[in-house]
């Protein structure tokens, strides 16, 4: 079973990849201001139980995790504590949550966490090169079971240096959406899958994005169409020892 697990609402824009944040467009549709953070009323989903004392979501349950927000917000250090106490009461089940922020892992991090929970997987955004200079150093040297990149929105070619790859599982990349997405380059994608077939990381290509450009012609491909055409391109790549 998948389930989608926000325990805080909203946002503050951080780095390039933010410029045009799905959240505050769907926000921005309900006249709601993004920025504003709040516990929502989902906050103690993974533990919450039926009336007979069994947990409502079973055993191997994965919850996407803190997808209206970015975990390592700094505006819920306070309700991450408790957090991390429901992930860890609920070992059964796989969390698996994406941040900016990982220069805050330490921020409220469980006492316990040693080498890290084996069913926890931090993914690490890197949305251009700037980025990926700036955070996979930080992401490589921390002490987490899982880890996976996420180059979403892929917002230029990037080269990642191959000593900073060492533990990654997966690298995700995807264009932008919305109608003031930026260009995605299919060569850009490309480039990310040859380097993760050299340091054998499994590579998934998400979605085509809005803008895309492959063979030096540019294509707006509407919002339903992005995820299919991107399966379509079949080029995801899976290495089942990682």
């Amino acid at each position: 079973m998948n389930v989608n697990w926000n325990p805080w609402h909203g946002c503050k824009k951080y780095s390039e990849g933010c410029k045009h944040c799905y959240v505050y467009r769907r926000d921005e549709s309900y006249d709601l201001d993004a920025s504003k953070v709040y516990k929502t009323m989902a906050f103690d989903l993974p533990i919450k139980k039926s009336k007979n004392g069994q947990y409502k979501y079973p055993s191997n349950t994965f919850f996407w995790t803190c997808f209206t927000s970015d975990f390592f917000l700094d505006e819920a250090d306070e309700w991450r504590k408790e957090i991390w106490k429901m992930i860890k009461e609920r070992s059964d089940c796989y969390f698996y949550f994406i941040t900016k922020r990982i220069n805050r892992f330490y921020e409220s991090l469980p006492s316990d966490w040693g080498s890290g929970y084996n069913h926890v997987t931090i993914c690490c955004t890197m949305e251009n090169q700037k980025r990926a200079d700036e955070r996979l150093p930080i992401f490589h040297q921390l002490p987490i079971k899982h880890k996976e990149i996420i180059c979403e929105p892929l917002l230029e070619n990037i080269t990642f240096s191959k000593s900073y790859l060492t533990n990654i599982e997966q690298i995700t990349v995807g264009g932008e959406s919305g109608n003031h997405a930026r260009i995605c380059n299919y060569d850009w994608v490309l480039n990310i899958r040859n380097q993760c077939i050299e340091n054998e990381i499994s590579f998934h290509f998400k979605q085509t994005g809005a803008v895309f450009e492959m063979n030096n012609k540019v294509y707006k491909i509407p919002r339903k169409w992005q995820i299919n055409q991107a399966k379509k391109a079949n080029i995801d790549v899976i290495f089942s020892d990682k």
